[in-house]
């Protein structure tokens, strides 16, 4: 009966670290994004620096004839460069090919720590944004002296070989409030 009681828990044990973890999940088992949740969010009045950012994914490319497209992981990273200023985030929204949204990944602004950085993953077989897919990201700050680094890295692999590459988000005008 022991014997038995240690396989099965054992077993169990190895089955849940085969387990794969979620990349969007914290130390602590928070998501990601939801963990940097601010209480005293920026207000329009203290704004400084205001920025809308398209960032580009990639969650196929086209790789030859016999398989015409292969998934990729894209990871959406957001960095505060400033050594004092926090970032404030109000917008992570993504974009299928068609320009429509798929989902909003925020609804209460966020806060990234002066040189912190925030991640976030679209699963390798999340294809629900297609090829043209991409992130749009309002980003403000109370200086008008930052510089938000915003990139999307893409993983995927073909065959036995493995490939990565990024792309940078780009300030763009901000969306028309109705």
């Amino acid at each position: 009966m022991r014997n038995t009681l240690f396989v099965v828990l054992f077993l169990a044990s190895w089955l849940y670290a085969c387990e794969p973890k979620d990349p969007n999940i914290n130390d602590k088992g928070q998501d990601e994004l939801s963990a940097r949740a601010t209480s005293t969010p920026i207000q329009q009045s203290e704004v400084e620096f205001d920025g809308t950012y398209y960032v580009p994914i990639y969650s196929d490319i086209y790789v030859g004839d016999n398989i015409p497209k292969e998934l990729l992981a894209a990871t959406l990273r957001l960095r505060n460069t400033s050594f004092v200023d926090t970032l404030f985030i109000s917008t992570i929204d993504y974009y299928d090919t068609d320009g429509a949204i798929v989902r909003s990944f925020i609804d209460q602004q966020i806060a990234i720590s002066p040189m912190a950085t925030v991640n976030y993953v679209i699963d390798r077989d999340d294809n629900t944004g297609g090829p043209g897919a991409h992130f749009v990201v309002d980003i403000h700050a109370r200086s008008p002296l930052v510089k938000p680094l915003v990139q999307a890295i893409m993983v995927g692999e073909y065959s036995n070989k493995a490939f990565a590459f990024e792309s940078d988000g780009y300030l763009i005008p901000p969306k028309e409030k109705n």
